[in-house]
């Protein structure tokens, strides 16, 4: 398992965590693409160098979209992120 993230990502063969590094360029490629794109989570998987699957890709936007609905609907508090800037 990598280190540096909390994300978690599931497939039928394996369960593993996402590297800073892979949540940047998953993050970059879905931009790029945006989330129209025809076969979206197969040009991700590819656009991340072929880290993680397009199965893997899908599983990952999914669990990050619940956790912002669950935050959004107060289900679980806004997370407290360690940050360095003017406002703190």
């Amino acid at each position: 398992m990598s280190s540096g993230s909390s994300s978690r990502s599931t497939s039928p063969s394996s369960e593993s965590e996402w590297s800073k590094k892979e949540n940047k360029m998953f993050e970059e490629a879905l931009a790029y693409y945006g989330q129209g794109a025809p076969n979206l989570w197969e040009k991700v998987a590819s656009a991340m160098g072929g880290t993680k699957s397009a199965e893997e890709v899908h599983r990952h936007f999914q669990l990050l979209v619940d956790d912002v609905n669950n935050i959004e609907y107060g289900r679980i508090p806004f997370p407290k992120y360690r940050t360095q800037g003017f406002w703190t």
